[in-house]
């Protein structure tokens, strides 16, 4: 039997987790998650799929999260007609996490829509809609862990506790072959640390012919701190913001990270460590997946703690537009837990241009930041930001926090990926920016777990004939989607809306009138040479020609 894996996500970029097995017999889906990134990237959600939904025979989901699930309803809706694999756990994460990500996709596009008329720019339709994504969830079937099950003909799969989310998996996949012993496969999914707050450490088994191994923190040691010591520390990061009589800003996931730092928030206040301060949770999708949370308690480590932080009169939950408005009313030192945790849609933007300008306020960043992203963009130290078409100067503490992360760092990657020796054939690195990947593989050579030739880095859509002894590159079956070059790093998007607000920068710190001018006819003059000179209009004046370009407002476009 022919065995062939196509990997059509998450190769050599963090996001989009989308894998086909092909075999004889069936096609098999693994993830079907959203881009996320620089617009480039995340202009291919909106493309076609590079595969026919219809002749794929089932679908495995490691877990809710969007950078894995979010592509589903599209899917169903080109489509996919046939059952999506999922722990209990997932299947009801994905119940509120999906519609909240088409009304998203809703409101985003209406209001681009409002700035396109009003620029004649063609109008653009949402990937899918809240309706589309409700629709997508009859298709869900929940299982148990470490149950094998038969998605289709000749292969099983079995689901292991991946350690990263509520119901995460890794994904344990065997490939009947005649006369041989089957095809052993494990998808890692995201692996979640050790010691996490709500989860187990995570488990699989061994013996694979090969590991699709996630690499988000490759290379990365992020040490590791007991939750006295992370408590200690956050306890200080809040003491200052504190002291600034400020709102505290921490743009957040809203499925597990918002609940594990709202534990960690009402603890410190209990005891003393920071003041007492409003805590708004605002978001109706961290309200809803608070709820699953709350119905897993029982399931989860610390599921006690986080019942009590529930309970306490400090955090207030927001719901309606209204509600979250009404928070900007409020002064002094006050903490807002919104979504998204990239900054790139969802109420965190509204809240950041509230406050991104004043020297009191402080951003905390509690997770990974995808290059391209608004979020990353504060992180590398962006003097002025982009938010809604409108420039926002940046003058608030900007802080960096990574004891959330949902993600096993680089140790923890080697070590799990030593406990699922021997794999027979190879390692492929997914899920994880080039930089990374070339550490984490570089490390897995010096720690003896594989060696160079038996690590491979997919590129987008790539495939590979897995049938013989050793794995065969084939040649893609469709032109490439967009260039490798274009991943895991900033697009002309960034560049120009850097390039807007330097200029802005430049022409604001201009002594005068005169001085303005000089850079504007600077400016006009680089455009002219880098496209050809423009004619002059009918009276022949550089005052018609200024006209005729329309001054500078080409650049306003990002």
């Amino acid at each position: 039997m022919t065995v062939k894996l196509h990997f059509h996500g998450a190769t050599r970029i963090v996001t989009g987790s989308c894998y086909v097995i092909e075999t004889d017999q069936a096609r098999l889906l693994i993830d079907c998650g959203m881009f996320q990134g620089s617009k480039t990237e995340k202009e291919l959600n909106y493309r076609s799929f590079p595969f026919d939904p219809h002749k794929i025979d089932a679908m495995l989901l490691t877990h809710a999260h969007i950078d894995h699930a979010g592509l589903i309803p599209k899917l169903v809706k080109a489509g996919y007609a046939n059952k999506i694999y999922a722990t209990h756990a997932t299947c009801d994460l994905c119940a509120v996490m999906l519609p909240d990500s088409g009304f998203i996709q809703e409101t985003e596009v209406k209001l681009l829509n409002e700035r396109n008329r009003k620029r004649g720019i063609k109008e653009v339709e949402p990937i899918y809609t809240a309706e589309d994504a409700r629709n997508a969830l009859e298709h869900l079937e929940g299982i148990t862990y470490k149950m094998w099950i038969t998605p289709v003909p000749g292969i099983r799969a079995r689901y292991w506790n991946a350690g990263h989310l509520l119901g995460s998996a890794s994904i344990e996949v065997e490939v009947e072959r005649l006369g041989q012993k089957p095809l052993r496969i494990l998808f890692s999914g995201d692996i979640g640390p050790d010691h996490k707050l709500f989860e187990p450490d995570p488990e699989a088994p061994v013996d694979f012919d090969y590991v699709i191994c996630e690499s988000t923190y490759g290379g990365k040691d992020r040490f590791e701190r007991s939750e006295q010591k992370r408590r200690e520390v956050l306890g200080a990061e809040l003491r200052a913001a504190a002291s600034r009589q400020g709102a505290v800003l921490i743009p957040s996931f809203a499925v597990e990270r918002t609940q594990e730092i709202l534990v960690d928030l009402i603890a410190l206040m209990d005891t003393g460590v920071i003041p007492h301060a409003p805590v708004f949770i605002d978001s109706p999708l961290a309200h809803k997946a608070t709820e699953i949370f709350s119905h897993h308690a029982k399931s989860l480590r610390n599921g006690e703690a986080l019942l009590h932080a529930l309970e306490s009169p400090y955090v207030k939950t927001t719901e309606s537009v209204d509600e979250s408005k009404a928070i900007a009313r409020f002064s002094g030192f006050h903490i807002i837990i919104a979504a998204s945790g990239m900054c790139e849609a969802g109420r965190i933007r509204h809240h950041l241009k509230n406050n991104l300008f004043k020297p009191n306020a402080t951003i905390l960043l509690v997770g990974f930041q995808a290059t391209g992203t608004l979020g990353r963009l504060l992180e590398d130290g962006a003097p002025s930001v982009k938010i809604h078409g409108e420039e926002v100067k940046v003058r608030a503490a900007i802080r960096r926090f990574e004891d959330y992360s949902g993600h096993a760092d680089g140790p923890e990657l080697l070590q799990w990926l030593r406990e699922r020796l021997p794999i027979a054939k190879m390692v492929f690195l997914t899920h994880g920016e080039e930089e990374g990947q070339v550490a984490m593989a570089n490390n897995m050579v010096s720690a003896t777990i594989m060696t160079a030739e038996r690590i491979e880095r997919p590129r987008l859509d790539d495939i590979y004939d897995l049938t013989g002894d050793m794995p065969v590159h084939l040649a893609a079956e469709t032109k490439p989607r967009i260039s490798p070059d274009n991943l895991a790093r900033p697009d002309w998007h960034n560049e120009l809306a850097e390039l807007v607000l330097d200029i802005n920068d430049e022409v604001g710190k201009a002594a005068d009138e005169k001085a303005r001018a000089v850079i504007i006819r600077r400016l006009k003059r680089a455009l002219e040479e880098a496209n050809g000179p423009m004619p002059l209009p009918p009276n022949g004046s550089q005052k018609g020609r200024d006209e005729g370009r329309g001054g500078a407002r080409g650049f306003d476009e990002g």
